[in-house]
């Protein structure tokens, strides 16, 4: 096989953040299979996504767009008769491609196979196009005994999700692929959504352990309205199917935080051993048929997650531990062993980067960027050095819509709380317009809003030039007015 035809393995996770992967330094856990593909390839550090939900992500990650552009703002489905999707392209280009396991692109899907779940009859189709082969998960999908959905129907499937998510990527590959084409095979896993359930290998794990607390656990929100009002806290907002358990009685406050956290957090780990063992069942397999050399493997996840960060879980913000995607590429004919890339990635950047590595010419509608020559350590020049964040869904966990942008070394985000129509929006919170900026060199951890500092009135006009310039190249509206050059202090 041409080394400028790759086979390509997509891995991708549901929610797994890259502070639980030990590549990534975590202090919680180890992934000795993940950490396979960092120690073989190239490992990012700076990957974000521009929507920290499932499906926005997930439909950017396919077609190299924002939201606003592919009408996946919310948990709108995918229209599945839109060309600009990366597997498409890829099976145009002679490519046998296939996906198994989450699909969460297609609510209110009107085929005849999903008929039982459509929610809104007169809306797209949203199934699987562009996959020779597939089996996908309905919605978010069960993690025992799951039910599955391919072109021929409803199956039910006996196993743990994980597991049969990845007996299926395995079957294919050693049976029912066409071994003439290069393959374009995506694994996506439930895990480790919420709630948690995890396999029969991995449900003693850290039993007798005591995971420790994240550094900003005890959060207290001071300067961050939108903070304040979100309800995702490990302390009040967790509930008995995510931890399996009510608390012992006679508790104080604190230690009644750290039994929900102590449940919450090894059941997560334990679901991101079970993904970690099927990253290395894939591996196995590439190494087995000799195929290691010239198989891309990417493994990533939609979006990052709170492990108890800010006392929190979920994602959704714009704040760092939500925002950052883990990375890991392995592509021996190209990228050095044990590289690491600090420029800056997001998803957009996925589609077109696949493309180019297939001899494919990215469409001129991808508003990405190929990372090719960044991933094998040439970061060309004048390369991206700041991103669009755009989180439309107003309401769910009462976390308030927002935009911004994050450069290496600031972040200024805009906090405008309305629900403007995105699927499943509310009026719920109902904040007041307002800013926050952070120091990412001095504040890593996003603790204290400077914006009302007068001292930085110059910084906040350059920070706020370059969010609307990257609004105009990218489309969408800006919500709020300028800060004008002259006069007072900004409010």
């Amino acid at each position: 096989m041409e080394a400028t035809r790759p086979n390509i393995l997509f891995i991708m996770s549901d929610d797994h953040a890259a502070h639980a992967i030990s590549a990534y330094g975590s202090r919680i856990n180890q992934t000795p299979h993940m950490d396979r593909l960092a120690e073989g390839g190239v490992r990012l550090t700076n990957c974000f996504c521009t929507n920290a939900i499932c499906t926005p992500s997930r439909a950017t990650i396919l077609t190299g767009q924002y939201g606003h552009v592919t009408g996946v703002r919310g948990w709108e489905p995918l229209d599945n008769r839109r060309p600009i999707q990366v597997q498409k392209l890829l099976q145009s280009a002679g490519y046998n491609t296939a996906i198994f396991g989450k699909w969460h692109l297609g609510h209110g899907l009107t085929n005849s196979v999903w008929k039982e779940d459509t929610r809104d009859p007169g809306s797209v189709p949203a199934d699987p196009a562009g996959f020779d082969d597939w089996c996908v998960l309905p919605g978010q999908g069960a993690y025992y005994d799951p039910d599955f959905f391919t072109p021929e129907g409803r199956v039910k499937v006996s196993g743990y999700a994980s597991d049969v998510t990845t007996d299926l990527a395995l079957d294919w590959l050693s049976g029912k692929r066409d071994p003439s084409k290069p393959f374009f095979l995506c694994v996506h896993h439930k895990a480790p959504h919420r709630p948690w359930n995890p396999g029969d290998n991995y449900k003693h794990l850290y039993e007798n352990e005591e995971i420790p607390q994240p550094e900003t656990f005890d959060d207290d929100y001071r300067g961050r309205p939108a903070a304040a009002a979100a309800k995702m806290r490990i302390l009040g907002d967790l509930n008995r199917e995510d931890v399996k358990a009510d608390p012992p009685e006679g508790l104080s406050d604190p230690e009644r935080k750290n039994w929900y956290y102590q449940r919450y957090i090894k059941d997560y780990l334990r679901c991101v051993a079970s993904v970690d063992a099927s990253v290395g069942r894939l591996l196995d397999y590439l190494d087995a048929s000799q195929l290691a050399d010239d198989t891309l493997v990417i493994y990533t996840s939609d979006q990052g997650f709170f492990l108890g960060d800010h006392g929190w879980y979920d994602k959704r913000f714009i704040y760092e531990e939500s925002l950052r995607m883990p990375f890991l590429m392995r592509y021996p004919r190209e990228v050095a062993p044990g590289s690491v890339g600090e420029a800056l990635l997001t998803n957009t950047d996925f589609a077109p980067t696949l493309l180019d590595y297939a001899g494919v010419d990215a469409p001129q509608e991808m508003q990405g960027v190929s990372a090719r020559a960044m991933l094998r350590g040439q970061t060309p020049a004048g390369w991206q050095s700041s991103l669009y964040y755009r989180y439309w869904n107003n309401g769910g966990h009462h976390i308030a819509a927002h935009y911004g942008i994050r450069t290496l070394t600031h972040k200024l985000i805009y906090v405008y709380s309305k629900p403007l129509g995105t699927h499943n929006s509310t009026e719920e919170p109902a904040l007041e317009p307002y800013w926050e900026l952070y120091d990412l060199t001095q504040d890593p951890m996003e603790l204290n809003n400077i914006y009302d500092d007068p001292a930085n009135r110059a910084l906040i006009q350059e920070l706020q030039a370059e969010l609307e310039r990257l609004q105009a190249k990218y489309g969408d509206e800006p919500l709020h007015e300028s800060i004008p050059q002259q006069g007072a202090p900004p409010p």
